[in-house]
């Protein structure tokens, strides 16, 4: 029995012989309502430990080959596991100069950088701030094909957005690639092609960095022990040095994380406030990831406040992500559940949080994806949806607060959308509401989601 093993198996017997009254099996859990949270409470018998594979054997290629469900249950193990007296120390650092980057530029070409060297590139750059500056932090390392095809979607969307030429192709495997892009991709880069042509101004109206944490995470145990405080600190202070010696004003900055790099990108903008009194302009989580490896008496992670305005896409809630409520407003495509219509496992569901946003970016796109508040996917669909409605992705209204449920399509577009559904006593809900300042509005809505 390997070591990690051994510590899990004694916490969970010492956990049996206290007489925990919810050591039995995890019931609810994917009762597509947001009731249920993760609770460490909820332990894994020692039979289930003995069971479990080495970390070093999960990967991601595994997680793909796996049933969603199969996915889903062997991660919920493992995170219940990661409760017992912090088994996961959050020790895993990458040097900044092992985080690689590229800034997209105005002729789509990528310039490269590392963490350290970020903000010496971004003052090489012409114009650079002069508009929206949108950071995107990849969570998952790109080996993965559907990794890799989510960012590129994400990516292409930015160049659409801000008038960036899309990459060139210059090898053969990229020529395959290309061959291979389905009639989807095919259309939109004709669509974009006719908008460049028609358009007499044709200048970048935007800058967007990729930072690709994900390709300096190699396996499972340094996804659980990622020291995501130490990692926001950093890029928090490299975001100080941007606005300070490249004059990029905060308002202008927005953050995109997905999976664990959505908590890195939410204590970035914590450092951010800490050391210059302001807040970024957004942050957008985009399938936030369970944390495994917390660090002790000390709350980590994404929460609202970390930026003027944060919201969180959750396609995973009970696989890779997780269902907690996290920002001011919180998005649940077909309710809080495993995956998502058209996902066969956990890794594709927790990249359709970036593929929907990736939609939304698109000029065009904006609403496709309304949505309107409700605590459950079931009271949803029954039209008992209450509060202001909403449009998921890069539209959605900075003074929303609460959870929001939607429907989504199994392929592209996965946005439906038809206008949203008006909702048993909408009106009557909103006029009280709308009469109301805005902060007891507030109020009520931050006192609902406690």
């Amino acid at each position: 029995m390997n070591p990690l093993r051994s510590l899990c198996l004694m916490a969970c017997l010492l956990a049996v012989a206290m007489g925990n009254p919810q050591s039995g099996p995890r019931s609810g859990r994917r009762s597509n309502s947001l009731d249920n949270v993760e609770q460490p409470s909820n332990w894994v018998s020692p039979r289930e430990i003995e069971d479990l594979p080495a970390l070093n054997q999960v990967s991601l290629k595994k997680l793909q080959e796996m049933s969603l469900e199969e996915g889903a249950t062997l991660l919920d193990k493992l995170y219940h596991l990661s409760q017992f007296n912090h088994v996961f120390k959050p020790d895993y650092t990458p040097e900044p100069s092992q985080i690689k980057g590229y800034i997209v530029g105005e002729r789509g070409q990528k310039i490269e950088f590392n963490l350290n060297t970020l903000v010496e590139t971004v003052k090489r750059q012409q114009k650079f701030g002069d508009d929206e500056v949108t950071i995107f932090i990849q969570g998952l390392p790109q080996t993965n094909s559907q990794v890799q095809k989510a960012t590129r979607k994400l990516v292409n969307a930015y160049q659409q957005r801000y008038n960036l030429q899309p990459y060139p192709t210059t090898d053969s495997s990229s020529e395959e690639q290309r061959q291979r892009s389905s009639s989807e991709e095919q259309q939109q880069q004709q669509q974009q092609r006719r908008k460049q042509n028609d358009d007499q101004d044709d200048s970048k109206t935007g800058d967007l960095i990729v930072i690709q944490l994900g390709d300096a995470i190699e396996d499972f145990e340094q996804y659980a022990t990622l020291n995501i405080e130490r990692l926001g600190e950093i890029l928090g202070n490299r975001l100080v040095e941007l606005t300070n010696t490249v004059n990029v004003p905060q308002e202008i900055i927005h953050l995109i994380g997905s999976g664990p790099a959505a908590h890195v990108a939410g204590v970035a903008g914590r450092q951010f406030t800490r050391q210059t009194g302001h807040k970024l302009r957004r942050i957008t989580a985009l399938d936030p990831s369970k944390i495994y490896g917390k660090p002790e008496e000390k709350l980590t992670g994404l929460a609202r406040g970390d930026a003027d305005f944060v919201d969180a896409i959750h396609t995973s809630a009970y696989g890779m992500g997780t269902s907690k409520r996290l920002a001011n407003v919180d998005f649940y495509p077909n309710g809080p559940s495993t995956g998502v219509p058209g996902a066969d496992n956990v890794v594709e569901a927790a990249m359709r949080a970036t593929r929907y946003f990736a939609e939304s970016v698109r000029p065009g796109n904006e609403r496709n994806f309304p949505a309107v508040a409700a605590s459950s996917y079931q009271e949803y669909k029954q039209n008992k949806g209450y509060g202001k409605r909403a449009y998921m992705g890069i539209a959605t209204d900075f003074d929303l607060q609460g959870d929001y449920m939607l429907q989504v399509n199994s392929k592209s577009p996965f946005g439906r959308s038809t206008p949203a559904q008006t909702q048993a006593g909408y009106h009557q809900v909103h006029q009280p509401w709308r009469q109301s300042s805005s902060s007891s509005s507030s109020s009520s809505q931050g006192s609902r989601r406690h």
